[in-house]
């Protein structure tokens, strides 16, 4: 994993198990799960996101509110209700209140300041009983590292007891029986120093990390707590024979990276670097076993950062490199293997601890269920891909749970693991950007999220994120609102950033829509609404008019009933601004500039919506939006476009945006569509979050001509719809761009929102559907 995150880990381990098939080496495959198999409405209940709470809010009285500050690893009080997260950027401790799990609220902070120096740095917490132990990280350099854990309690935040671990601290676990907690000692390698005769980054680099035990006794104060060390190398630094014997890497510089605790008291503890999992009995601190996590060939998958959601790479005999690890039960353990040093297989394994052989593999199916859920983070695909990292196993309602984070993909993975050596996939929470700590609260019902990674800049911040179990007979939970179904080769159809929506000419139950310049080559998907979640079924790769794959920035798309397409084409200059007409196969045939004069008084923002109609000619109109104002219109003026596709002419008529007080902000317009005699459009702010205000669609009437030469005519405009509630409805992170709107041919109207390919943004799409016509915009003129 990334030096920066692996700051912190979590008290709490926890699991996932993807549902898809790939061959793995050594590995038991993983089941297939498609788009209505999912298993929705089966018994037990899904979890539903409750609340979203960013954590910048529950900063101290005189912080900027855009100073950096996250939520990584947590824990909760023992009545559930209290809830303690590092914040590693900000070095000190997050409280908050979650009794009502609906409207969390902050409690305040603490400081490490207070506690030691401004420098130290929390890397995980946990709770017992009337005490917070959080791990400190005081390390002065990685060639001499140090830390120490802090007893704080939860009632006054006082410390109450201190206890030296010796070296760099990582994760802590608690046992079941609240009489041990353990620590991994990492004492993580430079990536920027070389070892001698090694490359720069490589191992082996003293000191030695090993595992600090603490004995919490059956009922003691912290005063009578004791610390135990397990070293994880001879004392002269050689390599301990059992970590030697079962392929660890470099066993004279082990790394622990993450523990986990059984109801036996073993504890297995991974070291990521070297691709192993050591077991150690805690009452008497004796190392029973210690194993490789092996390799994995891992096929079907996205191995190219090339702006294609290309599935046909591989990884082939890579180390698994597990980061964290959780106990299913008391023999089989899991590893999400995110890869660190030389490997990470894009999934996670179940191992058997008597063995130490892996009895499942995920394979490709982790990745792919974010390829399903346009959650697939193409910028890393050279990389490490989804990277599952953090892991949470919990029993709610008699039915064991596991849970896994993708670092990168912004979502949880949701698994039933009554049978360990075959997982069932349940459902995806969808979650803000490095979802790093996972904490069931099942006592509660809950599951608490928390996000490491917090950009002010771009308006998305750190938060914590809870979520409630249902009953089975509970409705489907309100993500995933679109999902896609398999190509023709097997694998899901890739999708993301959709900007534009339109009905389907003579399909009730169908869109259209597109994917936009997040991606090297333009794509028009089929969506299928009559299902639960919208499916899309369907890709046509767009094609410049010698047939060759091209990439546009379509933000709008119109299928004309004579067939074929109009696409919106927003250009990073005024002139690359443009329509295009395609034929049925995705081929362009036309292309239809701005006229100079407007191109001229256009920056970045152009075309935004694309719709057509045609006149009592018989002519067809195509109307196309807009987003910004030309230099030279009114201020607050944007322009709704009318070209003439027989005469070849346009005109422009104009359209009066909302007012906007916060720095940094503007409005715009980002769609368009005929809705009966009228033009529908989106007009939008800039902001997400708790800062989103204005996500409305509005109407004009449709003019029946073409506007008057000389002065910009602005039409009326009449509230049809306010969006905001419906985004705010989700209880996610309310998503800026609402970018497509349409009335499908079922007489519903849709709006989509697009997910920008998951750059500075969290991912999510959220797909709606606002109810009838005539609800959103009433009866026809």
């Amino acid at each position: 994993m990334s030096p920066k995150s692996k700051r912190t880990r979590a008290a709490l381990t926890a699991l996932a198990v993807a549902a898809g098939t790939l061959a793995t080496t050594g590995a038991v495959q993983a089941e297939r799960t498609h788009p209505g198999q999912q298993q929705q409405h089966r018994r037990p209940g899904l979890f539903e996101r409750t609340a979203t709470y960013p954590v910048f809010r529950n900063r101290p009285a005189g912080d900027d509110a855009a100073a950096g500050t996250v939520a990584e690893i947590s824990s909760v009080s023992e009545d559930g209700r209290t809830l303690v997260h590092t914040d590693a950027v900000a070095r000190r401790l997050g409280f908050l209140d979650i009794t009502d799990p609906g409207r969390p609220r902050g409690l305040g902070t603490l400081s490490l300041a207070r506690l030691g120096d401004a420098e130290d740095e929390p890397t995980s917490v946990t709770v017992v009983g009337a005490y917070v132990l959080v791990v400190v990280n005081t390390s002065a350099s990685h060639a001499r590292p140090s830390g120490r854990l802090d007893v704080v309690s939860l009632r006054d935040r006082e410390r109450v007891a201190s206890f030296d671990l010796g070296g760099q601290p990582d994760s802590i676990a608690l046992s079941k029986d609240k009489r041990y907690a353990a620590v991994a000692i990492e004492n993580e390698r430079d990536e920027d120093a070389t070892p001698p005769g090694r490359d720069k980054g490589d191992l082996p680099q003293a000191p030695a990390g090993f595992v600090q035990i603490l004995d919490l006794g059956r009922g003691a104060t912290p005063a009578h707590w004791r610390t135990r060390t397990v070293p994880l190398t001879r004392a002269d630094g050689r390599a301990l024979p059992v970590l030697a014997e079962a392929g660890i890497t470099e066993p004279t510089d082990p790394e622990p990276e993450y523990v986990s605790v059984n109801g036996r008291n073993q504890l297995a503890v991974t070291l990521q670097e070297n691709n192993g999992v050591v077991l150690v009995d805690l009452p008497t601190g004796r190392i029973t076993k210690a194993f490789s996590a092996g390799t994995a060939s891992v096929r079907g998958i996205d191995t190219v950062d090339d702006g294609t959601i290309d599935q046909t790479g591989s990884l082939e005999d890579v180390p698994r490199e597990p980061d964290a690890v959780g106990w299913i039960d008391d023999r089989y353990l899991a590893t999400a293997n995110e890869g660190d040093w030389r490997g990470g297989t894009r999934g996670w394994s179940v191992f058997d601890s008597r063995t130490g052989r892996p009895a499942w593999d995920a394979g490709n199916s982790f990745e792919r269920l974010a390829v399903r859920h346009g959650l697939h983070n193409e910028d890393r695909a050279g990389k490490k891909g989804a990277e599952p990292e953090g892991i949470a196993i919990a029993e709610y309602d008699g039915v064991p749970y596991a849970f896994v984070g993708s670092e990168r993909d912004n979502f949880v993975a949701v698994y039933d693991v009554s049978r360990p050596t075959r997982p069932v996939f349940r459902q995806i929470l969808p979650a803000t950007n490095g979802p790093e700590g996972l904490l069931p609260i099942p006592s509660r019902g809950l599951l608490a999220v928390s996000s490491e990674e917090d950009d002010a800049e771009a308006g998305v911040r750190a938060s914590v994120s809870l979520f409630r179990l249902g009953r089975g007979s509970d409705r489907t939970p309100s993500f995933p609102g679109i999902v896609s179904a398999d190509d023709a080769h097997g694998a899901p159809i890739g999708w993301g950033a959709l900007g534009a929506l339109s009905a389907v000419p003579g399909k009730p139950h169908q869109l259209y829509t597109v994917t936009d310049a997040a991606y090297a080559t333009t794509r028009v998907l089929t969506v299928d609404t009559a299902r639960r979640p919208a499916v899309i079924t369907r890709e046509l790769t767009v094609k410049d008019a010698a047939g060759r794959p091209v990439g546009y920035d379509a933000e709008g798309i119109h299928a004309r009933p004579q067939g074929g397409f109009w696409l919106a084409v927003e250009g990073g200059t005024g002139a690359e601004n443009k329509l295009v007409r395609l034929d049925a196969r995705g081929v362009t045939r036309q292309v239809v500039p701005l006229p100079a004069d407007v191109a001229a008084g256009l920056g970045k923002q152009g075309f935004e919506g694309v719709t057509a109609t045609t006149d009592r000619r018989g002519h067809e109109i195509v109307w196309a939006a807009l987003q910004r104002e030309v230099a030279g219109d009114p201020a607050g003026v944007v322009r709704l476009g009318r070209y003439d596709v027989t005469a070849g002419t346009w005109s422009w008529y104009g359209y009066r945006l909302e007012a906007t007080g916060t720095p940094g902000d503007w409005m715009g317009l980002s769609e368009i569509t005929v809705v009966q005699d009228r033009l529908a459009v989106i007009e939008r702010d800039k902001l997400n979050g708790p800062a989103a205000e204005v996500k409305r669609i509005y109407t004009v009437d449709l003019p029946t001509s073409a506007a008057p030469t000389g002065t910009l005519r602005v039409l009326p405009k009449r509230l049809a719809h306010d969006v905001l509630p419906d985004l705010r409805a989700t209880n996610g992170w309310t998503q800026e761009k609402l970018e497509g709107l349409t009335v499908g041919g079922d007489g519903h109207v849709y709006a989509v929102t697009d997910n920008d390919g998951l750059d500075d943004a969290t991912g999510e799409t959220v797909f709606l559907d606002l109810g009838t016509d005539r609800r959103v915009f009433g009866r026809r003129h």
